[in-house]
């Protein structure tokens, strides 16, 4: 079992629905649909910011996991169910992740603020006790462009 690491690169993605965060505890991935990714992909953790939708636990990052790899296809080879969908045919990004784990503390968003995806450090994932702790300063982008190759200007 990894431990989350200071300098480890985390993704923070919203997650509106249970299902999708069952389907991360049970399954062991999750979807970014490619049109809308952000510019890394190859992190080592994801953790999941809870919309309105989960009760007591919203609007709250509470659960991370470690990523093991990534892979290109498409939504139809994922949810097969929803075969009606009208993004069936897109390509999607599928996180294989390891087993989720509750953090030790919530990390609640004080003041609302819309974000799809946010990257952060294991450093500051640990320490925060709020959502604007998660924000990365200059230093911390450089680093992480020095070891994953690319920056994390907005895209």
């Amino acid at each position: 079992m990894s431990v989350l690491a200071p300098e480890d690169l985390v993704l923070v993605a919203v997650v509106r629905r249970r299902k999708d965060l069952d389907i991360a505890r049970v399954l062991g991935w999750y979807r970014i649909p490619v049109r809308s990714a952000p510019k890394i992909i190859h992190v080592d953790w994801l953790a999941f910011f809870l919309t309105g939708e989960f009760g007591e636990e919203k609007w709250s990052v509470r659960y991370v996991a470690r990523v093991k790899g990534h892979e290109l296809v498409r939504r139809s080879d994922l949810l097969i169910e929803e075969h009606d969908h009208p993004d069936l045919h897109e390509p999607y990004f599928k996180l294989r992740l390891g087993q989720l784990r509750k953090l030790a503390h919530p990390i609640p968003a004080v003041r609302w603020r819309r974000f799809t995806f946010l990257y952060t450090t294991g450093e500051r994932l640990i320490s925060a006790r709020e959502m604007k702790d998660l924000t990365l300063g200059s230093s911390d982008k450089n680093l992480i462009k020095e070891s994953h190759g690319s920056d994390l200007s907005i895209r």
